[in-house]
């Protein structure tokens, strides 16, 4: 995430958007999800979150990566469509 300059904490909460749309990644070594969202309601910013989802209860997810959206991947977040 050092990469692009996205926080931890704005990734994670882009994931907790009640908005966010999730799709499966094809990463074949792992399940992994690419969620589009935004960090709050009154954030102009969607991220493209790359992650894992917890295997049970107990478990923990986890971010692989985040980045500012696409101009494609805010369009489908803003349509619905992902």
């Amino acid at each position: 995430m050092r990469k692009h300059g996205v926080p931890f904490d704005l990734a994670e909460r882009a994931l907790c958007d009640p908005f966010s749309l999730s799709v499966l990644d094809p990463c074949t070594t792992e399940i992994r999800w690419r969620t589009v969202g935004k960090p709050s309601s009154a954030s102009h910013v969607v991220l493209f979150v790359v992650h894992t989802w917890p295997d049970d209860e107990d478990g923990e997810g986890r971010i692989i990566s985040a980045r500012r959206a696409a101009p494609s991947e805010r369009k489908a977040y803003e349509e619905g469509q992902f």
